[in-house]
């Protein structure tokens, strides 16, 4: 297997974002609606921080029926998203290689990783799940 091959290669690009001022509710909203379980929380175009649906599921009540929505929104209003996220988030740049992420999500509990241009913007996100189906077309599976 090639050692070289650079992230931007198998990250995704189309990474839906939370704004630092959003909240909860909106956050179980785009977890749930984009099937996603890793969401980056930017101002304006910067990352500062990542909120996972593990982190909602700390606070919140998991997987409640529709009729328990105010049960939910009263636990959600109760925190704010800065609270709640990672704040110390780290980042590889979109130039980095595959290599690099592996050796990261390997010694870190970290399962989703923001990618950054050399400015510092979101350019995407690259996660553990991407890797994994990246390892298994070169065994052709």
């Amino acid at each position: 297997m090639k050692e070289r091959i650079l992230i931007s290669t198998i990250m995704t690009t189309d990474v839906v974002t939370l704004n630092i001022t959003d909240s909860l509710t909106k956050a179980e909203e785009l977890f749930k609606n984009n099937n996603i379980r890793h969401i980056p929380v930017v101002s304006g175009n910067q990352i500062v921080g990542m909120l996972s649906y593990s982190d909602m599921l700390k606070i919140g009540i998991p997987d409640v029926d529709e009729d328990d929505k105010e049960v939910i929104s009263t636990v959600y209003d109760m925190y704010t998203l800065e609270q709640v996220m990672t704040k110390n988030v780290k980042t590889l740049f979109n130039t980095d290689f595959i290599k690099t992420a592996a050796l990261i999500f390997s010694e870190s509990e970290f399962r989703a990783l923001p990618i950054v241009d050399e400015h510092q913007n979101l350019v995407g996100i690259l996660s553990t799940t991407d890797l994994i189906k990246f390892l298994l077309a070169q065994f052709n599976v």
